[in-house]
């Protein structure tokens, strides 16, 4: 059976119904903290278990009997993720599980100045140590992220995608990266780290905003601020000072380059393309006709 953790979460859910789409229902298995929200899997068939990153006797339960565990990452940063996924690795292994993946980053590094890296390098080291066959799967940027930056009350509203200072990502869909992880659970070819999983370019903020201005067809300009300013302004609109810090360290990261590589991994595993930020974005940005 293969377990799916965190499989109401917007990654989780697109993996399931990949799965879905590849094996009998009978075989997909989620294990979830609030079983109630997930009655409609269960109603298609799925084994639904509640399953908690913090209670370890939930994980052992929620687990039994798997073949292969998708581990979704932790919501959260810093020592409490680390440990919420230590404690997800162990339950997997006294499960007997087969083998884990696991949802990393292509940024994923202990000095990383963007918070949840470093967290993904010290999870990819537990499951090196594990004692059970894993595959990590360091996923491209979310391209989704794009879409917070530019509106409703971000760039699409001021005319401005004022950030600090940055360098090309990989933004890279969700769709595509969940279409990839049910196919590696599926199909053998990917263990242990694997290369980033990318679309084929890499965009930095004045292209975000050139292809904001080109798909709106409202001018969109791109302001660079300091590190400072940009922290301010987000406190400032309610943003909790260690999201603001989080946001921050992102911009930190991208200006190092740890988001720029791209990998034909991706799109081998696909058969096709992956979807390009213009095509990600392109659905909410296009001007009424």
């Amino acid at each position: 059976m293969i377990i799916v953790t965190g499989a109401t979460g917007t990654f989780g859910s697109l993996v399931v119904e990949q799965l879905l789409a590849r094996v009998p229902a009978a075989q997909v298995g989620v294990s979830v903290r609030d079983p109630a929200k997930a009655r409609h899997l269960e109603e298609r068939g799925l084994r639904v278990r509640r399953g908690d990153f913090t209670d370890a006797a939930s994980l052992t339960a929620a687990f039994e009997g798997a073949s292969q565990i998708l581990l979704v990452s932790a919501g959260t940063t810093g020592e409490a993720a680390v440990r919420q996924h230590r404690t997800a690795i162990e339950a997997a292994v006294a499960a007997g599980t087969g083998r884990i993946l696991y949802t990393s980053h292509m940024g994923a590094d202990p000095t990383s100045p963007f918070a949840p890296m470093p967290d993904h390098a010290t999870t990819e080291a537990l499951l090196r140590d594990c004692g059970v066959a894993f595959t990590a799967l360091r996923n491209g940027f979310y391209a989704s992220t794009v879409d917070l930056l530019l509106g409703p009350s971000g760039a699409l509203a001021t005319g401005e995608l004022a950030v600090p200072e940055d360098g090309p990502v990989a933004w890279t869909t969700h769709a595509d990266l969940a279409e990839a992880a049910a196919i590696a659970l599926t199909e053998s070819g990917l263990a242990g780290l694997t290369p980033a999983l990318t679309a084929a370019e890499a965009v930095d903020m004045e292209g975000v905003a050139a292809l904001a201005s080109e798909l709106t067809g409202r001018p969109v300009r791109r302001v660079v601020v300091t590190d400072d300013e940009y922290r301010t302004g987000l406190v400032s609109h309610g943003v909790p000072e260690a999201g603001a810090d989080i946001l921050v360290g992102m911009f930190r990261a991208a200006r190092r380059g740890d988001f720029a590589a791209t990998d034909p991994t991706l799109a081998g595993l696909l058969g096709r393309g992956p979807a390009s930020l213009r095509e990600a974005l392109q659905p909410g940005l296009a001007p009424a006709r």
